[in-house]
């Protein structure tokens, strides 16, 4: 089994702050496998009817907790009433630690009569990250990373087959959309996805998707949001409030996975201009794990930031996406601080072996290989 240290130190900083952890991912991302890595944990599959049966009365099956104090509900939205059974476990045993899983957030989950706010710590468990790959994978190459996702099965097979992808895309389809939302245009619905996938990286065209997937405006928003609170994609807002020409609307929106925007494309292999969106992905993947909102920076005049986070301490950072640090061009960094002076800058390349810093005009880059402390 190939351990994923980073993933289990997250679960152990999380319960720190909670003793319930709401772990979400889409199908096949690894949060089973995940779940099994937990040393000592009572481990329920929610599929199960015996585990269904047995969690019934949940301040019984809490009291018959013994000699451990880790709970583990993988799919708990299989059940009856999943928000009493963890309303109980987190008021009533707050020695007990909770995890529960599912593939979509807890609020796309109907059967969640009670949000569980103040109880929780929500984690979403992207695609293999780009800094896991080596360390834990032993995947050096980061075009088979581009191309085949980082779904672990796909990840690791030999060979990149374009029918597991549909099955998957239609497996999504059945039993995340149509089940949590009661999308019943199958046809229509995937066809959106595809081509929100192939225009992966840019910014999202309401009327566009609309024309070319033959579905309405108020539909295709609907669907937009379906697939966000099931992680198909990923919006990125745009970060303004200091200049007249910065771009205040329209959000750029990635699918989760380059895995499957390789595979509407029909790519086995990628040219050289492909790799740098398809790179923005994996920098995306990383920045998400730290916790913070993730927006991009563009004006007018054509300058642009590929993503921005805000900081607790009011700080706003930077961070440009480059396959070839070589090529990074202070430009629209230079402009950016014009407007908003305080904050990190970086750039993230996967060709950094050791981080490093420059100064450009007084102006501080760090370049970094992948995953990094958090700010």
């Amino acid at each position: 089994m190939i351990i994923r240290n980073f993933w289990l130190q997250q679960l152990n900083e999380a319960w720190k702050e909670r003793s319930l952890i709401w772990l979400s991912g889409v199908r096949r991302s690894g949060k089973t496998t995940l779940c099994k890595m937990v040393p000592d944990a009572i481990y329920m599959n929610c599929d199960l009817p015996s585990v269904v049966r047995q969690i019934e009365d949940p301040e019984f099956f809490f009291h018959n907790v013994t000699g451990n104090n880790i709970v583990i509900f993988d799919e708990i939205h299989r059940i009856e009433n999943p928000s009493a059974v963890l309303k109980i476990g987190t008021d009533e045993f707050p020695e007990i630690k909770i995890l529960a899983t599912g593939s979509s957030t807890l609020s796309a989950t109907k059967k969640f009569r009670d949000s569980l706010a103040g109880r929780k710590v929500q984690l979403f468990l992207p695609p293999v990250l780009w800094s896991e790959c080596n360390a834990n994978f032993g995947i050096s190459d980061l075009d088979r990373r581009l191309i085949r996702g980082g779904l672990p099965e796909f990840l690791l097979a030999d060979t990149k087959i374009a029918e597991h992808y549909s099955e998957w895309m239609d497996s999504y389809y059945a039993r995340d959309i149509q089940e949590l939302f009661n999308v019943r245009n199958r046809t229509g619905f995937l066809k959106l996805m595809q081509l929100i996938f192939l225009q992966s990286g840019g910014m999202l065209e309401i009327s566009s998707l609309a024309k070319e997937s033959g579905l309405s405006r108020p539909t295709v928003m609907a669907h937009i949001e379906a697939l966000t609170l099931a992680h198909a994609i990923f919006p990125v807002p745009p970060f303004y409030g200091g200049g007249k020409k910065e771009i205040v609307k329209r959000p750029k929106v990635y699918a989760f996975d380059t895995g499957f925007v390789t595979h509407v494309k029909g790519w086995n292999e990628i040219r050289e201009t492909d790799r740098g969106i398809l790179w923005e992905h994996l920098v995306l993947d990383m920045l998400r794990t730290q916790k913070g909102n993730v927006f991009y920076w563009a004006d007018t005049y054509g300058n642009e930031i590929d993503f921005i986070a805000k900081a607790s301490t009011g700080q706003v950072h930077a961070f440009e996406c480059k396959i070839n640090p070589d090529k990074f061009s202070p430009k629209a960094l230079l402009k950016f601080r014009e407007f908003y002076p305080e904050g990190k800058n970086f750039c993230i390349s996967p060709h950094v072996q050791h981080s490093y810093k420059l100064s450009f005009k007084g102006i501080e880059v760090e370049f970094h290989s992948g995953l990094f402390n958090q700010w």
